[in-house]
């Protein structure tokens, strides 16, 4: 791309955020710089330039013209972490700038009729909602750290202090830290394939209660021991679990757990639900929001008493349950076979006799039905599969729910949909993850009678 090159120092003015959440300013080329605000005036120095499109990344050197929305981040490793991109925005116009990207997403999309997008719904708490932690272990400056990979490098930069972590998930990874320091645990080297310890994932339930998974490249030497001590100095602790990872990839999960001590997995409430979550279960990251989101995905639905709803990537059964009071039949989808040993422990914990899980992936398992008159979809963030959608509309439900956590491959989906005789009646996006560019959205579909 001509013009712009790179170490060059340029004037930026900033009129938008792109998708990750950096500022974007200029026509051609376009320049995106991580840290700058709509409105505001900057000087950047250019880090990349595309050779495919008429596009540059550059680094904030100083900012000229100060938005009125800019904010303090929270943590002290903003900017450093890659997580909470968005804390130095103010709230309510990460709400703002969430509605929009959601409307840009499904402006323009053939088959989609013109429909407007609701506000954003707000996380009844932008700091302290996050109940799971994933950190990597490092060694640094002579002690074990728990944090998270710098942007675009395998530099681990601390996360101690990290507020949007719900408590105590922070001071839980402070005293696991100084365990495996007293007990000189080593940290796993992807370039010497040495060490042991590669990632901690905590989770927190309503009650406060953790569930803690040590994840390791072989177990811990007096793992065992390590646990039981862990428990007598957080009470909060109600299990240990060690995850054998033995691969070279950058999955962080093995197949592989082995209690260590105490419960090996953790009672959870969403609504009016109870859960059963194991160690690897997938689960919303901001309890609340999932709340609200699926009391709105039942309310749209308003399953009847002689109808079998299905939610086709079911998880830990959170969307079946709540479906499940109203329903005459509730059957959920989902390809993991620990999941489903959870939602069906769930089904019994709430007295949900009309609801059964399978396992299977969403295609197969939807093929195997002979009809569903209500269908949820939540599928990560690649979206559905056409043979998801295929079997979806061969099933032909009266109404179709779809949570989804990408704005680009819902749009995708419900142009699809659309071409399958079914027409949006709204879209909703809730603020999942405040501070980051994540944008969940629940659409509601009904079939188009003919």
């Amino acid at each position: 791309m001509s013009g712009v090159r790179t170490g060059e120092r340029l004037h930026v003015a900033c009129v938008d955020l792109d998708d990750d959440g950096a500022g974007l300013g200029g026509e051609a080329p376009r320049v995106h710089v991580a840290g700058l605000l709509p409105g505001e005036e900057a000087t950047a120095v250019v880090e990349h330039v595309s050779s495919q499109r008429a596009e540059a990344w550059a680094r904030l050197e100083r900012i000229e013209r100060t938005s009125p929305a800019r904010r303090a981040p929270a943590c002290a490793a903003f900017g450093r972490c890659g997580g909470c991109v968005l804390q130095h925005l103010a709230y309510e116009e990460q709400l703002v700038w969430k509605t929009a990207r959601m409307r840009r997403a499904l402006e323009g999309v053939a088959g989609l009729p013109a429909i407007e997008v609701a506000a954003c719904v707000p996380s009844p708490r932008p700091l302290g909602y996050r109940n799971r932690s994933k950190l990597v272990a490092a060694r640094a400056g002579g002690r074990m750290v728990l944090g998270a990979y710098k942007p675009r490098t395998h530099e681990v930069v601390d996360l101690a202090g990290c507020r949007v972590a719900e408590p105590p998930l922070d001071d839980v990874a402070a005293s696991l830290r100084d365990l495996f320091d007293a007990a000189a645990v080593t940290a796993y080297d992807e370039r010497t394939l040495g060490g042991d310890l590669r990632y901690v994932v905590l989770r927190v339930n309503h009650a406060g209660e953790v569930l803690a998974v040590w994840v390791t490249a072989r177990p811990l030497p007096g793992g065992d021991e390590l646990a039981r001590r862990f428990r007598a100095a957080r009470p909060e602790v109600t299990g240990v679990v060690e995850n054998l990872n033995r691969s070279r990839g950058n999955a962080i999960y093995g197949p592989d757990d082995r209690l260590l001590d105490g419960a090996g997995v953790l009672a959870e409430r969403v609504g009016g639900v109870e859960l059963r979550l194991s160690a690897r279960a997938f689960f919303q990251a901001n309890r609340d929001v999932a709340a609200l989101a699926y009391a709105a995905l039942a309310r749209a639905l308003a399953v009847r008493a002689d109808e079998r709803a299905v939610d086709a990537y079911a998880g830990a059964g959170g969307i079946a349950l709540t479906l499940a009071p109203a329903a005459g039949e509730v059957i959920g989808i989902e390809a993991h076979a620990g999941a489903v040993a959870d939602a069906t422990a769930a089904a019994t914990l709430n007295g949900a006799a009309n609801a059964r899980f399978v396992a299977a992936d969403a295609a197969t398992g939807l093929g195997a039905l002979d009809r569903a008159d209500v269908v949820v979809l939540n599928p990560p963030r690649r979206g559905c599969e056409a043979a998801v959608l295929g079997e979806v509309a061969r099933l032909a439900p009266r109404a179709i729910g779809y949570l989804s956590c990408a704005p680009d491959t819902l749009a995708r989906d419900l142009a699809l949909l659309a071409a399958h005789g079914y027409r949006l009646r709204t879209v909703t996006p809730f603020d999942m993850l405040p501070h980051t560019p994540h944008v969940e959205a629940l659409a509601i579909l009904d079939r188009v009678q003919t």
